[in-house]
């Protein structure tokens, strides 16, 4: 094995510069050995030092070569398959589960624990599991020298040696060495005489410290006798320290008992004290001045005489709500004043809340069939009369109607609905003449269509009925629709009257508003309507409440400044419904106002959503009963606004001209009055966007219809409709120059260019026919391949059969046909689109062209035969000024 061992570092491992440590002979399980194969262990001599397993293989030259190698870190598991019984076969598992059959158990066993110093040397973290191996091979005793390098069988001795520790004599034992050295001149010369005079010299030293040591006998036994009375001392020192210990031990139990006494003493002190506190804060609690019963049990109810009852009953509420802590109830149980006292409470509450409930009861149907302010105050002025007189009467009660709520809910409800009743007809009578007296300034006061009719009343009702109506097609001859002819409009307000309607609704949402938010305060603060079931700042958000989000149609309702929101500007759901029981008809009154002039004037919808949306958009209080209203008009103003603009699209879509003559397209007419109406309306309104998008789609189904109504009219040319009012179209959109319509403006003229050069080309044609087919030939033959200047000897284009064309177009001739195409022209344009000029000019272009063209085939074709045409182009410019000018 050392042969094989030898040759395998020298052949194998001495090129890749590894020393090898291991070496196995092995073959694979169940087949026989035909070619030799070992498990080399090897580590490498740079460093740092790595282990590895190398499977060597005879190969089939007979030389022996690396087949496998595994790194020692990868290996994972060294199986012996049994620990007590010997074996040959063991297994390695790297990335797999090699097997392997050793050539003898003493050599599998010295392999493995190799493998095992290896990995303890090398991988002392990282060690793989060792099964199915006897313990002794695993132990690591005796193995390890100084420094704790393991020494292995099979590991080099001389690597070993190289790696222990070197011991170096000191200065000073060099030094000695060379001394001693000197003095024996036999040290170098007789090895022998020198180690005996050595030897020599180390008896009589050895002799020399006994006789010390017997010398120094009797200071030894001093000293041993002193060690024994420091002992006796120190074991008298320790006897007293005990005692000590023993007398502090019982002054600590006897200060540990005091300490005890003393804190049970301070804690018996302190329950006391705090117990005194709690019945003198119990018996404060429930202490009712004896003065206060005689103003709860006979109140005067007198706005004088007010003010001690409402401390007399603040008093009450107090200890009626007196907190009495839960560790003390056994005490309200036990002692009779407690419970006496409470009876007594309760009664007085009973018997004040009935005195209270029937005075405040009375005071609201009092103060509901009070007449109030009339309108007749205000002939001048439109308003709606303010019932602030009332609020200035009930507000002193204001703290009683607070403690009704808390002590009394149930009656304090029933006082809520009596003035919500009374109220409510107070206002339902204000509101209607209100709404009343606003008709009548628009129209002289004349009966409007649509105005008082049941239709208005009956279904309006509620959020459901809200200007349901004014949503239904108005597509009948009276509406103000572009694509009718406005002699077809029906009765429409004029501009004054609009703009008078304008100022009306403006009014009348304005008089709304204090109206409605001071009454709104006033329930909040008498009524109290934050507090109890609804804290403050809770379920004050509006995204709940309808009406609140008018989503896409009335957009946000984010005020502009929220800084500037009153605390009490936050109402509850509670406040909502109060104030609809308050107002009940507002809403259907706003409704029936809107829907009148609606229905009087499709154009006041404009107005309404403009009006509607800036109050909507200003309101500082978002969830109010009023703003919630407004929103809820908003989103139906909304949608006929669009149903308007729907309605002006479809009658673009369905316009028919039946008059002879074509000319401008209604609803081309028509939008120039619509534009100057919707920016007089939308001029600084946020809603400007709305009637921007609303312009572009309205201007691009104009483009879009007008070849319709070109095709669809059988007298007028096609050319010359699209021709007039595209004309008109960008001219009106260049007047205006409304936002956003620049793309439709430029194709507006795009297409009156177009049908301009259409209608010139086809209706102009070529005047010199005959000439012009002449040259028609003459530019077929050039094209065929004949040459321009061999053009004149072609028999059908001969000079002479020129000349004769030339003849038939004398100049009387020509400018005798261009009048006839003058009245042709004339005959069909007509007088709004003032184009005559315009068309007659492009024929007088389009004739110089072709006259330019047919002269410069004559001197290209036909050079030097002085051929000219009968006219010349100044000739030309005269017969069409002439005609134009005699027109």
């Amino acid at each position: 094995m050392a042969t094989i061992r030898h040759s395998l570092q020298k052949e194998v491992f001495d090129i890749s510069e590894e020393k090898l440590i291991g070496i196995l002979n092995v073959t694979k399980p169940g087949k026989k050995k035909k070619k030799i194969s070992f498990l080399c262990a090897a580590i490498n001599k740079e460093k740092p030092v790595c282990a590895f397993i190398h499977q060597i293989k005879e190969n089939d030259k007979g030389s022996l070569k690396k087949k496998n190698t595994w790194p020692v870190f990868e290996l994972q598991v060294v199986d012996g398959k049994d620990e007590n019984k010997e074996t040959a076969e063991f297994d390695l598992t790297f990335d797999r589960v090699y097997k392997w059959v050793a050539s003898s158990v003493p050599e599998k066993n010295s392999f493995i624990q190799v493998l095992w110093k290896i990995c303890c040397r090398y991988l002392p973290k990282q060690k793989p599991q060792f099964i199915n191996i006897s313990r002794e091979l695993l132990k690591e005793d005796g193995d390890k020298i100084e420094g704790g390098d393991i020494i292995a069988p099979g590991l080099d001795q001389a690597d070993t040696e190289d790696e222990s520790d070197f011991c170096a004599l000191s200065e000073r034992e060099q030094i000695d060495l060379e001394r001693l050295i000197l003095k024996s001149d036999s040290a170098v010369s007789d090895a022998e005489a020198f180690a005996e005079q050595l030897s020599k010299d180390l008896t009589m030293l050895d002799g020399a410290n006994i006789h010390s040591m017997m010398a120094s006998e009797s200071q030894v036994k001093a000293l041993m006798e002193m060690i024994d009375a420091a002992l006796l001392e120190a074991d008298k020192i320790e006897k007293r320290l005990n005692n000590y210990d023993e007398i502090l031990l019982y002054v600590k139990d006897s200060i540990e008992k005091m300490a005890e006494k003393n804190f049970f003493i301070e804690q018996t002190n302190a329950n006391n004290r705090q117990l005194l506190e709690t019945v003198n804060q119990l018996i404060t609690q429930l202490e009712f001045p004896q003065e206060y019963e005689k103003f709860l049990t006979n109140p005067a109810f007198q706005i004088n005489n007010l003010t001690p009852v409402i401390e007399a009953a603040k008093a009450l509420e107090t200890v009626i709500d007196a907190q009495i802590p839960p560790h003390l109830i056994h005490l309200q149980l036990h002692f009779q004043a407690v419970k006496d006292q409470k009876k007594r409470f309760e009664r007085l509450r009973s018997e004040f809340s009935k005195h209270l409930a029937r005075n405040l009861n009375n005071l609201f149907i009092y103060h509901g069939n009070d007449p109030g302010e009339s309108l007749s105050f205000h002939a001048e002025k439109l308003a709606l009369p303010r019932h602030s007189n009332i609020h200035n009467e009930l507000m002193p009660y204001a703290p009683l109607m607070h403690w009704m709520r808390n002590l009394d809910p149930k009656a304090f409800q029933k006082l809520r609905q009596t003035y919500s009743n009374s109220m409510s007809k107070l206002y339902e009578r204000d509101i209607k003449i209100f709404f009343d007296e606003a008709k009548q300034p628009i129209a002289g006061g004349k009966r409007l269509r649509g105005s008082g009719s049941s239709q208005d009343i009956a279904g309006m009702s509620g959020v459901a009925g809200k200007l349901t109506s004014l949503s239904h097609s108005r597509t009948g001859v009276g509406a103000a629709l572009l694509g009718i002819e406005r002699e077809q409009w029906g009765g429409e307000l004029d501009a004054s009257e609009r703009q008078k309607f304008d100022q009306i609704f403006e009014q009348v949402l304005s008089e709304l508003e204090p109206v409605c938010l001071a009454e709104q305060e006033f329930c909040i603060s008498f009524f109290n309507l934050l507090s109890s079931s609804e804290p403050k700042g809770a379920n004050t958000s509006t995204a709940s409440t309808p009406g609140s989000n008018t989503s896409e149609e009335s957009g946000s309702n984010t005020p502009s400044d929220s800084s500037r929101r009153h605390p009490l500007k936050q109402v509850s759901r509670e406040v909502r419904l109060m104030m609809s029981e308050l107002f009940t008809n507002l809403e259907q009154q706003l409704t029936s106002f809107v829907n009148t002039f609606y229905r009087a004037d499709s154009y006041c919808c404009l107005y309404i959503y403009v009006r509607l949306s800036e109050h909507v958009l200003s309101a500082e209080d978002t969830g109010s009963f009023l703003s919630i209203t407004f929103g809820s008009c908003l989103i139906q103003a909304k949608r006929n606004y669009d149903n308007f603009m729907g309605l002006q699209i479809n009658s673009i879509k369905e316009c028919r001209v039946t008059k002879k003559k074509c000319g401008i397209i209604p609803f081309v007419t028509n939008f120039e009055l619509f534009a100057q109406t919707g920016e007089s309306v939308f001029k600084k309104s946020e809603r400007r966007g709305d009637l921007d998008k609303w312009y572009a789609m309205l201007v691009s189904c104009m483009i879009d219809n007008i070849p319709r109504v070109a095709i669809e009219h059988q007298r007028t040319p096609p050319e010359v409709v699209k021709m007039e009012n595209y004309h008109v179209l960008y001219q009106l959109l260049s007047q205006l120059k409304l936002p956003g319509l620049e793309n439709q403006r430029k194709e507006a003229k795009q297409r009156y260019q177009e049908a301009l050069n259409a209608y010139v080309t086809q209706y102009f044609g070529r005047p010199l026919e005959k000439l012009n087919l002449f040259f028609d030939g003459v530019q077929a033959k050039v094209a065929s391949g004949v040459k321009e200047s061999e053009i004149g000897y072609q028999l059908a284009f001969s000079k002479q059969e020129l000349r004769k064309v030339i003849k038939e177009y004398p100049g009387k001739e020509v400018k005798k046909g261009l009048e006839q195409l003058y009245k042709k022209v004339e005959k069909h344009l007509s007088e709004e689109g003032n184009l005559l000029q315009v068309v007659w000019r492009a024929m007088q272009e389009e004739f110089i062209q072709q006259y330019k063209n047919t002269e410069d085939l004559i001197h290209r074709c036909y050079p030097g035969a002085m051929i000219t045409l009968d006219f010349s182009i100044e000739d030309i410019l005269n017969y069409f000024s002439d005609i134009a000018l005699s027109h």
